[in-house]
């Protein structure tokens, strides 16, 4: 496949003004009541702590806690299934549903069958697959990715969204009415759930080992109606998502909903444990090269991402860039280092798309370095010269420069001066696109090394 273009499909985003001002504004809402209700828990640090510390102790003792979930699942009349691809987890789902008869699939929220391309392999196979959950569908319409983990269709206004629905399920165009288009939503799918033939999914926010539970958060309540309508029910689940006790969710609980979005707990925490009295369950574990993750001395840290959203919401790249244009399952800052472990040729530009600011690492609620994880991928990607040739060349030209103390002196004066007189339509014009989001700061009269030399009467050239 070939390699993402992060900066170009960034700048096609940017260009869509009000679009980016709402996704900035919307995402950034969402960061700041994450803060009212960290700041509302004492014990927000210890939470943290004590997430990482579980996530951390489970992953290193993974393959005993499968073996013990998989048991109690088994022992509580789930069928237990193992997939080691994406393409075996594509292939047992559509083997469960053929051998049944079943011809479709409603499915609430799930970023790993995203992951394994599932629609894509059932459709063609004479599997109806239908998104339940209002972003997902909507992007399902629109023949897209997810652009955020929570918020799947954030990227998009209600009149985008008006007007999707409209050509395809044949609703008025011209009404944006948040009420209506949900309303709309709701009419459209919810025939599929009593449809014969129909088995229901869900995805996994926590598998607990001790009792073969698989528990599920919402605020819809489609993985109520995926997981208990129809009389078969798959639940896809990634190794990653192992905890060990149900003492265990409290920690999770308490953090995921505050920092994904504001909100004390999502309207919906749903455990299924057995299925009911005629009806079948099955679980999926997927590798899917998580094994190998968990083998990287540096980057194995980001399985123990819970998926809240909380670095998206708090990186100005991604804000700004939108989530499309990650070109993955995963954006954002929590993307730029999972998509290489996946395929370092071609995501190779997405541990670029930031500024190492640290702010999604300080966010994170199981405290993932992210910034520093993204910052050794860069290494990486150069080690295996996977970095273009003109960020290549420029990169050379900067350390020649900063090598120099008299060379970059000179440079930083001149540029000062230049930016003091140089006018704005050679500063923000239409080839630079980061211009249209930025403005440049006041340059300085003076260098600090000149006013560090001024001041401080010191003569010494490396000052």
């Amino acid at each position: 496949m070939s390699r993402i273009d992060h900066a170009k499909a960034a700048g096609a985003f940017i260009k869509k003004t009000e679009h980016v001002a709402f996704h900035d504004k919307r995402l950034w809402d969402l960061r700041e009541k994450r803060d009212a209700q960290a700041h509302g828990i004492a014990e927000w640090e210890t939470l943290r702590e004590l997430a990482s510390g579980i996530k951390e102790h489970t992953l290193s003792n993974l393959s005993d806690y499968l073996a013990q979930f998989a048991a109690a699942a088994e022992a509580n009349g789930v069928v237990v299934h193992w997939a080691a691809t994406a393409e075996e987890h594509n292939a047992l789902v559509h083997k469960i549903m053929s051998e049944r008869g079943m011809t479709t699939l409603v499915k609430s929220k799930s970023m790993l069958t995203d992951e394994c391309k599932m629609r894509e392999y059932l459709e063609p196979r004479g599997i109806t697959v239908m998104e339940t959950d209002l972003g997902e569908r909507i992007q399902q319409l629109d023949h897209q990715d997810p652009s955020h983990m929570v918020v799947p269709a954030v990227h998009k206004l209600r009149a985008d969204v008006a007007e999707l629905f409209g050509r395809t399920i044949g609703t008025d165009p011209k009404n944006s009415d948040i009420h209506y288009l949900a309303e709309s939503q709701r009419m459209n799918t919810r025939p599929y759930f009593v449809r014969e033939k129909t088995a229901g999914m869900t995805g996994c926010n926590f598998a607990v080992a001790e009792t073969g539970t698989v528990v599920v958060c919402t605020n819809e309540g489609n993985a109520d109606l995926s997981a208990n309508v129809p009389p078969l029910h798959i639940a896809s689940i990634g190794i990653e998502k192992l905890i060990p006790k149900v003492s265990d969710l409290g920690v999770f609980i308490r953090m995921l909903s505050r920092s994904a979005l504001g909100s004390p707990i999502t309207q919906y925490t749903s455990h299924f444990r057995a299925p009911r009295p005629g009806t079948e369950m099955h679980y999926i574990l997927v590798d899917h090269g998580r094994s190998e993750r968990l083998a990287m001395e540096d980057f194995w840290y980001s399985l123990k991402c819970i998926r809240c959203g909380a670095c998206m919401n708090t990186c100005p790249v991604y804000r700004r860039s939108g989530g499309l244009s990650y070109g993955g399952t995963y954006s954002g800052p929590i993307g730029a280092i999972i998509n290489p472990t996946f395929d370092l040729k071609r995501y190779s530009a997405l541990p670029f798309a930031s500024t190492l600011n640290g702010s999604c690492t300080n966010v994170c609620p199981v405290k993932i370095n992210i910034h520093e994880q993204i910052y050794k991928w860069r290494t990486v990607i150069a080690e295996h010269h996977e970095v273009p040739f003109v960020k290549q060349e420029v990169l050379k030209m900067a350390g020649r420069l900063l090598a120099s103390p008299t060379l970059y002196r000179a440079t930083v004066s001149s540029m000062g001066s230049a930016l003091r007189r140089l006018p704005n339509f050679v500063l923000y014009n239409p080839l630079n696109i980061w211009g249209k989001q930025r403005e440049l700061p006041e340059a300085p009269k003076e260098t600090f090394h000149a006013w560090y030399k001024k001041n401080r009467g010191g003569s010494d050239d490396n000052a």
